[in-house]
């Protein structure tokens, strides 16, 4: 009798002791942190030159090169130099003039001339690839002829015909434009401009 009494009250004992004791659970895993969101990507810099517009008011000349293209008509489409003359020859239509036109001027010209006979409607687009040379004489080591680029200076010009002799003046320059008679003296400064066709020319300073 004893026994089970020592026995019934271990048995409480042990059941005490479990309602008591706390229940170990499985820990539960961290939640995952939000992925970083993605930097965005800046645009690679452009290095594509910014386009120069052609002057409207530039006047075409002989040793231009002008590029002629006829929408829809390849064969009449190329190009051409403006002769000595002061025309150009394209197919179809033969000589056109040219000097002395604007290049949009020079454009409805060709379009005149196809829409005579030739091309319901025509649509041109001229341009001009090649300005024509300058020349530059007098007191530079190499005077002669030389091909023109956009925005060129008069000093511009003297470095390309090897710079100044001894003897130059280079307080004073004396130009001459295409369709003129008359040179122009003019001051010599580092913004004095050269357009394609100027006969250039440095005098000779007095000691």
């Amino acid at each position: 009798m004893i026994t089970v009494r020592r026995f019934i009250r271990a048995a409480s004992i042990c059941l005490a002791l479990g309602a008591t004791a706390p229940i170990a659970h499985a820990q539960d895993p961290a939640p995952a942190a939000p992925p970083a969101a993605a930097a965005p990507q800046q645009a690679a810099p452009s290095t594509a030159a910014p386009a120069t517009p052609a002057d409207p008011d530039y006047q075409l000349g002989s040793g231009d090169k002008v590029r002629v293209t006829v929408f829809g008509e390849p064969t009449l489409s190329g190009e051409f130099y403006v002769t000595g003359s002061g025309l150009v020859s394209l197919p179809l239509l033969g000589e056109v003039k040219a000097a002395g036109l604007s290049v949009r001027q020079f454009q409805e010209t060709v379009e005149t001339a196809l829409r005579n006979g030739y091309l319901k409607q025509p649509r041109v687009s001229a341009e001009v690839l090649n300005f024509r040379p300058f020349y530059i004489l007098g007191e530079v080591s190499k005077p002669g002829t030389y091909p023109y680029t956009s925005g060129l200076t008069v000093q511009n010009a003297v470095a390309t015909a090897g710079g100044y002799t001894y003897r130059a003046d280079k307080n004073k320059v004396y130009i001459k434009r295409l369709g003129e008679e008359k040179e122009t003296k003019m001051s010599l400064t580092p913004s004095t401009q050269v357009a394609p066709g100027d006969t250039v020319r440095i005098g000779e300073r007095f000691f």
